[in-house]
């Protein structure tokens, strides 16, 4: 029942509303689905159940109640804490469109000088045009621009500019909705119609649907490209327990 009246609200209310409710909903939804089966490794709060999540068709388990997370939120968490310095050493880092989960953590972070920047985000400190940045060459030591190139289009214009104001030996992440299947990625710009274009590239707003060449795409900018396959170094048990993608990987670029 719980299920059913999850999945309801995800399908009727738009995501700008239920970001504003999700402030008071949350204590709510943790203390209905409190339990042992699912772990959120960014807060460590346990769930008997994470909620379902998709534009479409849902996916089941898949949104954390209590952070708000989705798979990719917490393979990336997992990563910078355990394979980075990214929460210990200084670093000045730039956020595109911070996502919730960890929009007020990376603000805390003592060690991070942290600046984030979108067109539309009302968390953005910089309002700023990804094809167009305001910021001065070589100038972030972190960039994390996470499902937000599928949405651009001129993603080439986009990648130059994430690669300008990189610091040479810096790090990038870029995630996106990747269908791995595909040799090379597709766009058509002649479809218009919202639902179609959620039926064709899983979302109404996205423009692509990237295949397995994006990762060279960002090596043609100049980026060095480490096609990173976290999950495959946690246990199956922990990405189970996380709730994790099996197999989604993590761009992990440098310059």
């Amino acid at each position: 029942m719980i299920k059913k009246i999850f999945k309801f609200i995800l399908n009727t209310i738009p995501r700008p509303i239920l970001i504003r409710l999700s402030y008071v909903a949350r204590p709510i939804m943790e203390f209905l689905l409190k339990g042992s089966r699912f772990t959120d490794p960014i807060d460590g709060k346990s769930f008997k159940m994470f909620l379902p999540y998709g534009y479409g068709k849902q996916r089941n388990n898949v949104l954390s109640p209590s952070t708000l997370s989705l798979e990719r939120h917490r393979l990336l968490w997992l990563y910078l804490n355990e394979e980075t310095d990214f929460f210990t050493a200084p670093k000045k880092v730039l956020h595109f469109a911070p996502e919730q989960a960890f929009y007020k953590r990376f603000r805390n972070q003592k060690n991070l000088n942290y600046i984030t920047t979108d067109l539309f985000s009302p968390l953005a400190d910089v309002k700023a045009d990804i094809c167009n940045l305001p910021f001065e060459d070589n100038s972030y030591d972190v960039i994390l621009c996470n499902h937000v190139l599928e949405h651009i289009p001129d993603d080439t214009k986009a990648m130059q500019e994430l690669y300008r104001v990189l610091k040479p030996g810096g790090m990038g992440i870029f995630q996106i909705p990747q269908d791995l299947s595909r040799t090379t990625t597709f766009s058509d710009d002649s479809i218009t119609d919202e639902k179609e274009r959620a039926k064709i590239f899983g979302q109404y707003d996205h423009v692509r649907i990237y295949g397995r060449d994006y990762f060279n795409k960002l090596r043609s900018i100049g980026f060095k490209v480490i096609e990173e396959d976290y999950t495959s170094k946690i246990s199956p048990e922990l990405v189970e327990k996380y709730c994790l993608a099996k197999g989604e990987i993590i761009p992990v670029c440098f310059k």
